[in-house]
């Protein structure tokens, strides 16, 4: 199974390069989004959890998802992860995702290449690169409609955590891929390509 990475801003579009890879790779695939795997903080009240910084590399369950990918590259099952944005809360499901005939496993988050543990078995490392205020109106549409989130809450977020998270962080990030996608996930050139090249390796 082939490992691949897929790094970038929040709302740079991972998800959406996630997809369309998939669809044009052709082959059966796994896709493990990092955002399912934050922390949880049962201890904490709902104002105390809002207030926690979600941007930065520790509040993600690295140990966690370095378990999962592992033993999904075994050839062996996990359960799938979620995460209640609205509550900020974990919750997990009994779902159970199967290896089974998967040729490729792919991994996006914001932080997907913080764990060299993690990004030493990515057979190939891919990071967005989107203007921030693109990427911001992006987040906007996204935290509305699918997070349940307010534009008073949206902005102090991106001004207190997102925008100082990613220049300390992320963006540097960029440094670790071997290619580096503009435009988005949409980028109607690239995906063909990247697609092309995995489809080669598994049959060469």
């Amino acid at each position: 199974m082939l490992f691949i990475g897929i790094c970038g801003a929040s709302g740079s579009g991972k998800s959406t390069l996630a997809a369309e890879l998939v669809r044009d790779m052709g082959v059966e695939s796994i896709v493990l989004n990092q955002d399912a795997y934050y922390l949880d903080h049962p201890d904490l009240t709902f104002e105390e959890r809002v207030k926690l910084n979600y941007d930065e590399p520790c509040i993600f369950d690295h140990d966690l998802l370095y378990h999962d990918v592992c033993t999904l590259l075994e050839g062996k099952p996990i359960t799938r992860k979620a995460y209640d944005f609205s509550q900020h809360r974990r919750s997990d499901t009994s779902d159970v995702i199967t290896p089974g005939n998967a040729k490729v496993l792919i991994v996006e988050g914001i932080h997907s290449f913080y764990d060299r543990r993690l990004l030493d078995k990515m057979f190939l490392k891919l990071y967005i690169n989107v203007e921030p205020d693109i990427c911001l109106l992006r987040r906007i549409q996204r935290d509305i409609k699918d997070r349940g989130r307010q534009i008073d809450n949206i902005a102090d977020q991106y001004l207190s955590t997102v925008k100082p998270m990613y220049d300390r962080y992320i963006r540097n990030y960029i440094h670790d891929a071997d290619v580096v996608v503009m435009k988005g996930g949409k980028n109607t050139r690239i995906v063909p390509i990247l697609a092309g090249y995995v489809q080669s390796t598994l049959n060469p």
